[in-house]
């Protein structure tokens, strides 16, 4: 009974459609991952400004009748939560892990209180169809056989993204710009020597993986699920985090181990008629996760600035 499921839904378009979108929902707060990382800022907090993200798009989405007013608000607070971890990392010189942390708790613990006070209990309702991010349909496209439902037939978001990442891989490794981030984060002493401000990129950089995971979380509520819930998110920052260290710290590399995240995410709700335990199911793309970190170990080298705070004049 098994098999004959398995191979359906292996073999179907709407598991690598889901797939791909699973993947651009976890590339967009991992290509911020490997920014504020390429600059020497570590950057665990991409789980809270994901769920800031959901929670902001949709409420303001509510309030001003308009999904584009959502989007840019999700963004816009993303960036927010991230600047204050670049204030405390960066200007503060505090423990980035920790920092980290504190934004992951404190965002679950704001989302959830204002959610309550918000609705009394009762839960954000579901949006409406011209309150959500709209999937693009490219005609004659979308009509093809199995690519056409897989790649022509995704959220606006998705393509979006496509544009990132190739923008952001060209940007690090084909710029002037993106030579001074890597600079950054390898050795800033010499790139303070040279002329070039260490804070200031750092700051841009963390930011800038703020507006993308805020980002992230506008399309997981906006696009996805069309609702808010408490604690939406449900790991997937750490899972991006994961396809950061996964890819070598390269857009093209979070790129491949979104894919295969995604994949494991796709495959944790299309094989729920199998008969397996849905619980069981849920664990997929985590233990996907641990895999592919086991497997890297001694493997990825991050920059070798990174999570170092920079105090001008010195050696590091």
């Amino acid at each position: 009974m098994f098999w004959p499921i398995f191979l359906r839904v292996i073999t179907s378009g709407d598991l690598w459609q889901a797939s791909l979108q699973f993947a651009a929902l976890l590339l967009l707060p991992a290509l911020g991952g490997v920014i504020s990382e390429r600059s020497g800022v570590v950057n665990i907090a991409m789980e809270g400004m994901m769920l800031i993200g959901c929670y902001v798009g949709v409420v303001v989405t509510l309030a001003s009748h308009s999904v584009l007013v959502g989007l840019l608000a999700a963004i816009v607070a993303g960036g927010l939560l991230a600047l204050v971890h670049g204030v405390v990392s960066i200007h503060l010189k505090a423990d980035q892990i920790i920092s980290g942390i504190a934004i992951n708790v404190a965002a679950l613990g704001l989302t959830n209180y204002l959610n309550i006070v918000q609705t009394g209990g009762q839960g954000i309702p579901t949006l409406a169809s011209n309150l959500r991010l709209p999937v693009l349909n490219w005609g004659p496209l979308a009509q093809l056989p199995f690519l056409g439902q897989v790649l022509f037939q995704q959220n606006v978001v998705f393509y979006v993204t496509i544009v990132i990442l190739v923008g952001l891989q060209f940007l690090l490794f084909r710029t002037n710009l993106g030579l001074r981030i890597r600079a950054v984060g390898e050795h800033p002493q010499a790139a303070d020597t040279a002329g070039v401000s260490v804070r200031l990129i750092r700051y841009a950089c963390v930011v800038a993986s703020g507006l993308l995971s805020g980002l992230a979380g506008a399309f997981l509520a906006l696009g996805v699920a069309g609702t808010f819930n408490s604690n939406m998110t449900a790991g997937r920052g750490f899972i991006a985090l994961a396809a950061v260290v996964f890819g070598k710290y390269t857009p093209l590399g979070a790129a491949g181990a979104c894919l295969i995240f995604g994949l494991g995410l796709a495959l944790s709700v299309r094989l729920q008629d199998t008969g397996i335990d849905s619980n069981l199911l849920a664990t997929l793309p985590y233990i996907l996760t641990i895999i592919a970190l086991i497997g890297l170990v001694g493997r990825t080298v991050a920059p070798a600035a990174d999570g170092v705070p920079y105090e001008p004049g010195s050696a590091e």
